[in-house]
């Protein structure tokens, strides 16, 4: 058929149909499970191939000289995007900050250790406009140091050398942090359908700031906290102080770190809004090819120096915005304050009757000199009584402001690496950090043996040995490398009461292992896990398979002293497919909350699949049911959960929300019971393909083999000295 006489509408070619943003061949079946989450750790799309290793070429890095080129950067103004005061070090701090500032302690996500911030949607947020000309001027040093370097690292490094040179002492900086190649398109951000929606729909009461829905912290869709303008752009410092305060707990800030990152991080730089933001160009994401992956152009104005647009609030917060001084709270404690507009029309504080001298003066002209301004969010730090007492403090003892800012940017800069192990460079401080979760280092000097022999001798069950090492692990989050099996916090507050540990059943067995640990001298960390694989080589014993599952001592034990009891609440478990178990109904699926925590562990939908089918097999359900358990020998680790789910000798009946019975089809009798986690294996099309690998007869070995494989990876998963 030729091109003139092929029917209108049915060319091949996809006119863009399969590439626009809201364009998803699934959506003709919304309801279906997406697993597209769990290909977040698919590495297809690493451009360095399989043999690179990031956190070794780093170490290769001409730390110094990096930090040299860093600060040339910062004071060579740029033609096509000049400088404020010709220094960029307020605009390094920003990017660095909005990379940082997403982070949320609650799930672990966000953060600036990936260098998300090149991707949609972080790249086009409304509170994230002109990060884009940042990254750019950092891409000649990007270019020059090439794979040793990482966008992840650079973002917060140039932040950080920024600081140092507007002549902050800073606190230290690792390196580490290793690129992704794609955007983290299923992280939740909120369910608005629009930027800067009302945000009042992410909360149960806007009044009331811990009602904000998790796992979510910033109050409104395209913020990376709060609205400086107010709560939904209605300015009342006390309201802003009230969200602020919550917002800044859901990254794991208490209030003296609060106060002082907002202090420090107002002490340089200034707001835009010296112009009309209609006028500006699509976002990033949305930019026409020739904007070549920028935007927020002006489309009318010249949209750089004294008139660039950015959150429409317009001005400089003190008097020498490029210095690191007290210039801020001299200015917020000892004028007046009143409610003004911008040129842009955003709500803004300007002082009242202020000295001449006082004035910062034009980005552009020295000979200029303008109000200074502040927000619905610093006038927070004015209203708020604790807030105030903060500010106050840091006033009368600048050295004091300098440290604890210094502390809790590295706090903020550096919180989803995760353990202190994992830093790399020369800039490491050597003090340990509560928040770094830190554990003592374990012995190895034990014997092994003699410890399996005392776990195979204590009468505990497969399934309590499994289902107790299991606990401890799941809590990893690759998300920010926090929790898992090292350590052994499972014995400790808060993790030791948590419901979806089952406390009476968990103390039982610790105290057979902290005997163990006690005559041995291995760490409880160690015995735990030791325990679980003694339970797995067992079950494939009577599976048919002798198999060694790979062991690695040198776990150590945390103590309470060192324990963030705070910020590990977060860690806490609501629900755990891998288990069976929902601690109540939720809005959200049985089957969605199962890809939530698997992808925080970091594996894999394969990897899901298998190790659902062997602790099914195990018996490790919370609280010893039943469903799902489609097998005759519990206990062995065997293939029956895939035989069975894939048998159409069955009906699948429900019985109510969660839970179905297994009917024989001939007999009609009731052979097993299920939830939703347990059926979704056969329901989803994906889950099926590969449940049906391990229901073969050919690949009950495989089956065994791919189950330790995934357990091992779990157990694994914390320990930075085994696992790069």
């Amino acid at each position: 058929m030729s091109a003139e006489t092929a029917p209108k509408g049915k060319c091949p070619i996809m006119h863009g149909g399969m590439t626009s943003l809201s364009s998803n061949v699934m959506s003709w079946w919304p309801n279906a499970l997406n697993l597209d989450i769990l290909h977040q750790h698919d590495t297809k799309t690493k451009p360095y191939g399989t043999d690179f290793n990031y956190r070794e070429e780093v170490k290769k890095l001409d730390h110094d000289a990096l930090k040299q080129d860093i600060k040339e950067l910062l004071n060579t103004s740029q033609e096509w995007w000049p400088a404020d005061w010709g220094h960029y070090g307020p605009m390094m701090v920003r990017v660095s900050w909005h990379a940082a500032g997403s982070y949320r302690a609650t799930d672990g996500r966000g953060g600036g250790s990936t260098g998300n911030q090149r991707f949609a949607p972080l790249n086009s947020w409304p509170d994230n406009v002109n990060t884009d000309k940042g990254r750019r001027l950092l891409w000649p040093i990007k270019k020059k140091y090439g794979n040793k370097l990482s966008w992840a690292d650079l973002i917060i490094f140039a932040g950080t050398v920024a600081y140092e040179d507007m002549g902050l002492k800073t606190y230290g900086f690792a390196f580490g942090r290793e690129d992704i190649w794609h955007p983290e398109k299923d992280v939740y951000w909120g369910s608005e359908k629009e930027w800067l929606a009302p945000s009042d729909g992410r909360y149960g009461d806007v009044g009331k700031p811990d009602t904000l829905e998790n796992p979510l912290s910033a109050v409104q869709m395209g913020l990376i906290y709060v609205n400086p303008e107010g709560v939904n752009g209605k300015p009342d410092p006390q309201k802003t102080a009230d969200q602020i305060r919550e917002t800044f707990a859901r990254m794991g800030m208490n209030d003296e770190e609060t106060a002082a990152l907002t202090v420090g991080g107002h002490t340089v730089g200034k707001c835009h809004g010296n112009g009309d933001a209609a006028l500006l160009s699509a976002d990033p994401e949305g930019a026409e090819l020739e904007a070549q992956g920028m935007g927020w152009f002006n489309t009318k104005n010249r949209g750089i120096g004294r008139d660039t647009v950015v959150s429409g609030i317009e001005g400089a917060w003190t008097t020498n915005p490029t210095k690191w001084d007290n210039g801020y709270l001299y200015l917020l404690l000892n004028y007046d304050w009143e409610l003004k507009k911008s040129p842009a029309g955003a709500h803004q504080y300007e002082p009242v009757n202020i000295k001449e001298e006082d004035k910062p003066v034009d980005v552009e002209d020295a000979s200029i000199r303008l109000n200074p301004i502040m927000t619905d969010a610093d006038m927070a730090m004015k209203v708020d009584p604790i807030y105030r007492e903060y500010c106050e403090k840091f006033y009368k003892d600048h050295e004091y402001l300098s440290d604890v800012f210094a502390r809790a940017w590295f706090k903020l800069t550096h919180r989803d690496m995760g353990p202190k192990s994992r830093y790399i460079g020369p800039y490491i401080p050597n003090e340990d950090l509560d928040w770094q979760d830190p554990v003592p280092a374990g012995s190895s000097d034990y014997d092994i043996g003699a410890v399996k022999e005392k776990i195979a001798q204590s009468g505990l069950s497969t399934a309590d040995m499994v289902s107790t090492a299991w606990d401890s692990a799941r809590t990893f989050r690759a998300s920010d490398n926090r929790g898992g099996a090292n350590g052994a916090r499972i014995r400790l507050a808060p993790q030791k009461d948590w419901e979806g540990n089952e406390p009476q059943r968990l103390e039982n067995v610790l105290k057979i292992y902290e005997s163990i640990a006690s005559e041995t001298g291995a760490s409880i960390a160690d015995v735990i896990v030791l325990a679980g694989n003694f339970g797995v080589e067992q079950a494939a014993k009577e599976a048919g398979f002798d198999i060694d599952v790979p062991f690695t001592p040198g776990r150590g034990d945390a103590t309470e002293e060192l324990l963030d009891a705070d910020s590990f609440k977060y860690l806490e478990p609501l629900a755990d497919g891998y288990r069976n178990w929902l601690k109540t109904d939720y809005v959200v699926s049985p089957e969605e909350l199962l890809l939530d925590r698997t992808q925080l562990m970091g594996l894999t939908a394969n990897e899901m699949t298998v190790l659902i089918g062997g602790m099914r097999v195990l018996g490790t359900n919370y609280g010893g049911t039943k469903h799902g358990v489609f097998t005759d020998h519990e206990g062995a680790l065997t293939n029956d959960f895939f035989v069975a789910l894939t048998d159409m000798a069955y009906e699948w009946k429900p019985t109510g929300k969660n839970s179905y019975d297994i009917v024989e089809r001939i007999s009609g009798n009731t052979k097993w019971t299920a939830t939703r986690v347990d059926l979704v294996f056969g329901s989803n099309s994906i889950l099926r393909a590969y449940a049906e690998v391990y229901a073969q007869d050919d690949n009950k070995e495989k089956f065994v083999h791919d189950f330790v494989a995934a357990w091992t990876k779990i157990m694994n998963a914390d320990r930075f000295d085994v696992v790069s």
